[in-house]
């Protein structure tokens, strides 16, 4: 039964990167601009010279099998405005470092959401709870740009305890992985809270609480592993938000992650860096939902029997 789940959700996978990956290319076609005309003019034979050397004068469905072949084989060929570079060395360059800014941020807002959510919960009702849900409600409210130059004035500037910019050392993370991961922190606390007050008036939380068990006891053995569901449903689209949110934080902070490349290549309308960004992106962030999806199967037994039922 799991064997045959994974392959229907691969499958799905597959055909949703296949359209993501067609209409990348006809929207970045469709878009106006030359990655080669910038602010001084180009003489026309260079410009053909140019056009014809990257196959930008070959027919467009000609263009779209060479560049769905290049995806194939992950060849995504060569960088129009960084000469010597390829898009395949910028992601290895790149997606590294973000991948430690990201991952320091989905375990900040993964920690410290579920621990607030879980503490907001036992003071439900209470001035403890109004004041961490008032707090979260600001979490949410003030974008990842804001937060960021908000910690890096009072932080870096006036107190002076962390880099403003730049990267280095494992302070050079703190600063961006806190306003990336502050918005999802906030949400992931709403979201533990409201399940786990639900799930406390539950009867077996107050046999639980009749036998004399500590709050933490009750709390890592029944409420969390009945409570955490819906979080780990949330896993997905965090994802993809800490990812995309990343693109904005690391060119405020000076950070040479995939974000930098990826916004700098936007403006330079270098088209094979972005089509093969936006792909590369979202084959990680498809592999998470179908990861996430995978999870919430294993850990749900109603699904499993929803899903016996169903095949008998």
């Amino acid at each position: 039964m799991i064997a045959k789940l994974i392959f229907k959700k691969l499958s799905y996978l597959l055909i949703a990167l296949f359209f993501v990956c067609t209409l990348t290319f006809f929207l970045m076609k469709a878009i106006p601009g030359d990655p080669f005309l910038q602010e001084q003019a180009v003489p026309e034979e260079i410009l053909k010279s140019l056009r014809a050397h990257y196959g930008l004068d070959q027919p467009i469905l000609t263009q779209y099998f060479k560049y769905m072949k290049g995806i194939l084989t992950w060849n995504l060929g060569p960088s129009f405005k960084y000469e010597m570079q390829t898009v395949n060395q910028i992601i290895k360059e790149g997606f590294p470092i973000s991948f430690v800014i990201g991952a320091e941020a989905l375990t900040f807002a993964l920690l410290g959401g579920i621990s607030l959510g879980t503490i907001s919960s036992f003071f439900h009702k209470k001035s403890q709870d109004h004041l961490l849900m008032l707090l979260a409600v600001v979490g949410i409210s003030v974008p990842s740009y804001i937060l960021a130059t908000v910690l890096q004035y009072i932080v870096a500037m006036k107190l002076n305890l962390l880099p403003v910019a730049r990267w280095g050392t494992f302070a050079h993370t703190i600063l961006p992985s806190l306003a990336l991961g502050a918005l999802p922190m906030a949400y992931i606390a709403r979201l533990t809270r409201a399940n786990m007050v639900e799930v406390i008036g539950q009867d077996y939380i107050l046999t639980a609480k009749a036998k004399g068990l500590s709050p933490f006891k009750i709390a890592m053995h029944h409420l969390l592993k009945n409570s955490l569901l819906p979080v780990i449903t949330y896993l997905g689209p965090l994802s993809s938000s800490i990812l995309t949110g990343s693109f904005v934080i690391e060119k405020i902070f000076g950070i040479p992650g995939l974000g930098g490349w990826f916004v700098s290549s936007i403006i330079n309308r270098d088209y094979t860096v972005i089509m093969g960004v936006t792909v590369f992106y979202s084959t990680i962030l498809m592999l998470s939902i179908f990861c996430v999806d995978l999870l919430y199967y294993l850990l749900d037994p109603r699904l499993r029997v929803k899903v016996s039922y169903a095949k008998g």
